[in-house]
């Protein structure tokens, strides 16, 4: 029960890692906020469902407001929410472009301008932007995802000095997944998947479990001396 009587929001949490990651979450003994666009393909008697836009500013508002409100405290503010819209520059669509940034960034600062100075006040809290290992080292076709997800290196470092001013032992990490089998990688061909493992040092894909539990280390005590890092989980990949 890493996480008892701990309050969590969730982005993304309708499926996926963001499912995994509230579902342990639970079950490590955290109240949790699932929010998403999509209703949960799940029941779990401690995560409630939130619709929410993340380009919403005013929505992500209401999020902040409606979780203070029932639980007097937010303790872990997951940023998992986010897209693909893959092309190669030459053929990108200016909305294609914009609606990545959209949701990849603006989407995780509309939610975090009002959880973190809250969390800086309470003292204490824990903020984790899933990142990507295409922010670190780019990736064909996807030069609107990779410069979200190295933009949020500059948010991560950025608030975790913002926020544990004035003594708040607030922390804020990024996690960056590899290839992780989600059901997006598993329309993919097994040819395909095959070559993805070879590109790891460990020679196989992770699981949403991988990231789960890492997200679980960094909204834990156990990580209370850790703060504006990324935690790289990819099996040692080579891009």
């Amino acid at each position: 029960m890493r996480l008892k009587d701990k309050v969590a929001i969730v982005t993304g949490g309708a499926k996926g890692i963001g499912q995994t990651i509230a579902q342990l979450y639970s079950k490590e003994g955290a109240k949790v906020i699932a929010a998403d666009m999509m209703e949960l393909s799940y029941t779990d008697a401690n995560v409630e469902y939130f619709n929410l836009n993340v380009t919403d500013s005013a929505k992500c508002k209401e999020l902040f407001d409606y979780a203070v409100e029932k639980y007097g405290r937010i303790d872990i503010l997951v940023n998992n929410a986010g897209i693909t819209k893959d092309a190669l520059t030459r053929k990108m669509t200016d909305e294609d472009w914009l609606k990545v940034i959209d949701v990849n960034l603006n989407g995780i600062f509309y939610l975090t301008k009002h959880v973190g100075p809250y969390m800086q006040a309470q003292g204490t809290g824990s903020i984790i932007n899933m990142s990507s290992v295409v922010g670190e080292q780019g990736n064909i076709g996807q030069v609107n995802y990779s410069a979200t997800k190295a933009a949020q290196s500059g948010l991560t470092k950025t608030w975790a000095r913002e926020f544990a001013m004035k003594g708040s032992k607030v922390r804020v990490n990024s996690i960056a997944p590899g290839y992780i089998m989600t059901d997006i990688l598993k329309t993919v061909p097994q040819e395909l998947l095959d070559k993805f493992a070879g590109t790891t040092l460990l020679g196989e894909l992770g699981e949403p479990e991988d990231i789960a539990n890492a997200a679980l280390f960094l909204a834990s005590d156990e990580s209370r001396y850790i703060t504006a890092q990324t935690l790289n989980v990819n099996g040692g990949m080579r891009l």
